[in-house]
């Protein structure tokens, strides 16, 4: 039987957690969801913390000091019990509830062993070819990332998809890409503020992915992944009366 914890990351995300909170909590093939507080400054925590007496199945982690989104995720990880993970970011705009079931239904209908979102906003590049390569909402088998913690912690702090994507490969996994036309992630110039502020932390993470692996055996991953793809059917099982509702 597959069980999903969803795991989700946040730093400073108290503008935008609670939208993501509303679809994740409630979605009936989501067993446990687990925050992981990143040493926010902001309140994020608290805003996570305000939802555990109508879902006892949330949990919100805090860490004592900000550790990078692969630290994170690895700590949710060490305390998942489902068959599976669903990562999501903590500062996704426009999710509902049938994108979560989308992203879940080529896992639970055996057509993929994994799936990976291409979002409204996806660099042109990666729509283009069809895949977001460095997307950070994926189904996983809970296993393949559980039994690999010191690797994770061992990783730079935004490290994490491209090791994932490293793990995929070498198992041969059945990736489903699933297109979220309504989604978007914000831009960090818009999240820090200004256009500098942006381009340095967008620099960052590229460094740290290309830390992680050199570039040439990105675009090789790339590649291969693509190879990889298979179609399948991300019809959502899930529309509630919620999801259909005006926000």
């Amino acid at each position: 039987m597959t069980t999903i914890s969803c795991i989700i990351p946040a730093y400073n995300e108290a503008p935008r957690i609670g939208a993501v909170l509303d679809r994740v909590l409630g979605h009936p093939q989501i067993a446990e969801v687990i925050v992981i507080d990143d040493g926010s400054r902001d309140g994020t925590p608290e805003i996570a913390e305000g939802y555990r007496d109508a879902y006892p199945h949330l949990r919100v982690l805090r860490q004592a000091q900000n550790g990078g989104k692969t630290a994170a995720v690895a700590a949710g990880i060490a305390e998942a019990t489902g068959s599976h993970l669903m990562l999501l970011d903590s500062d996704l705009l426009g999710l509902t509830h049938g994108d979560l079931g989308a992203l879940i239904a080529p896992v639970t209908s055996g057509q993929a062993d994994v799936t990976i979102s291409l979002r409204r906003n996806a660099p042109r590049t990666w729509r283009a070819i069809g895949l977001d390569y460095i997307s950070g909402e994926r189904v996983i088998p809970r296993e393949m990332l559980a039994t690999r913690l010191d690797a994770l912690n061992a990783l730079p702090r935004f490290g994490l998809e491209v090791f994932m994507n490293r793990l995929w490969i070498a198992d041969r996994a059945r990736i489903a890409v699933v297109h979220w036309p309504g989604v978007d992630s914000p831009m960090k110039s818009a999240k820090l503020g200004n256009w500098r502020a942006g381009l340095a932390a967008d620099a960052r993470m590229m460094r740290d992915i290309f830390r992680t692996i050199a570039p040439h055996r990105a675009l090789v991953q790339i590649m291969t992944m693509r190879a990889l793809r298979v179609r399948a059917s991300t019809h959502p099982t899930l529309r509630t009366q919620a999801e259909r509702m005006p926000r």
